[in-house]
């Protein structure tokens, strides 16, 4: 390949990696990053596992942290993975081997569980009665979170890496090792539709209404897929008529009606996408702390104000605010 081609091909790769529009505004959350959040379905509301607090409940709108939420007294918990249920009125917050759920309006503890298995996902049914937890023991299971016991148990060959349910909690998307993500019915426990990719399903999420699913895999192919049929509606993993173009989505979040999506990748792009044509309408990069020194930071949550704005938290621990 001639000097000039190199060149051009880098020029190209430079400008693909740059854009995307700058956030309206972003704030600190925390200085030392996060290793995982999540924001309610309005943003009102956001759960960040911190390297330097632990877990915390901040008021997005405010920008002001609420509660410190720990498992145990005097130690800062590795925060896994968190969920708030529909309404707001609850949240649940994973360590690797427990789980606490909690009142979001007082910040109160509602019950500990210690768990069966590394707990890997977590997801919320509507009143914060169930969650479902994807497990390494090889098992998304259906737990009783306010009375405790296991009401189902969703077998797989491998662990499961993502789960989530629709706002009925009747539906529920599991993406695991075996590189495959997995449609369930909850009310019988019946697989009713799979797909397989090149690597680990690591980002799972659907529809409030259940109608539409999203699933991405490591460095590998993303699809936004019909729930009815199992059919591939789009691949959003880009044009690779010139090169293999493989993104890492790593947050995902339809809106309230379905007809929108959002994405956020390992790289810090945010993506907005119509969810019926499979078309880009808006895309963001979210703030690093720095100019210069490490050129990304991934987008652990993404979510829609009802506002008309749109939320990124960065694994830097800054929350971007997008129009």
């Amino acid at each position: 390949m001639s000097r000039a081609s190199l060149a051009l091909i880098a020029a190209l790769l430079l400008t693909a990696c740059s854009s995307g529009d700058e956030p309206a505004s972003s704030h600190v959350y925390t200085s030392q990053g996060v290793y995982s959040a999540t924001l309610s379905q309005d943003s009102h509301y956001a759960i960040l596992g911190s390297n330097r607090h632990g877990g915390s409940l901040w008021d997005v709108q405010r920008h002001e942290r609420l509660y410190d939420w720990n498992h145990r007294q005097g130690e800062y918990t590795n925060i896994v993975d968190s969920k708030f249920s529909p309404d707001n009125r609850f949240a649940v917050t994973a360590g690797s081997l427990d789980l606490v759920l909690w009142n979001t309006g007082s910040g109160q503890p509602i019950w500990y569980w210690s768990a069966p298995s590394e707990i890997l996902s977590v997801a919320l049914s509507p009143g914060g009665d169930f969650a479902l937890l994807g497990l390494a023991n090889h098992q998304a299971v259906y737990f009783d979170i306010k009375n405790g016991g296991i009401r189902r148990s969703l077998l797989h060959p491998a662990r499961i890496r993502s789960v989530a349910l629709d706002g009925s909690a009747s539906l529920a998307l599991t993406g695991a090792d075996d590189y495959k993500v997995r449609l369930w019915s909850m009310a019988t426990g019946e697989e009713l539709h799979s797909l397989a990719f090149g690597n680990t399903v690591d980002t799972v999420a659907l529809s409030n209404d259940g109608r539409f699913a999203f699933s991405s895999a490591t460095l590998d192919l993303a699809y936004i897929w019909d729930t009815l049929s199992g059919e591939i509606m789009h691949t959003l993993s880009g044009d690779e008529a010139l090169w293999k173009r493989r993104v890492s989505y790593i947050s995902a979040r339809f809106s309230a009606d379905g007809q929108q999506l959002l994405t956020g990748t390992a790289s810090g792009m945010v993506q907005l996408w119509n969810v019926g044509t499979g078309k880009e309408l808006r895309s963001w990069r979210i703030d690093k702390r720095e100019a210069y020194g490490p050129t990304s930071t991934g987008v652990e949550a993404v979510g829609f104000g009802n506002d008309g704005r749109y939320y990124a938290i960065g694994t830097n621990g800054l929350l971007n605010v997008l129009r």
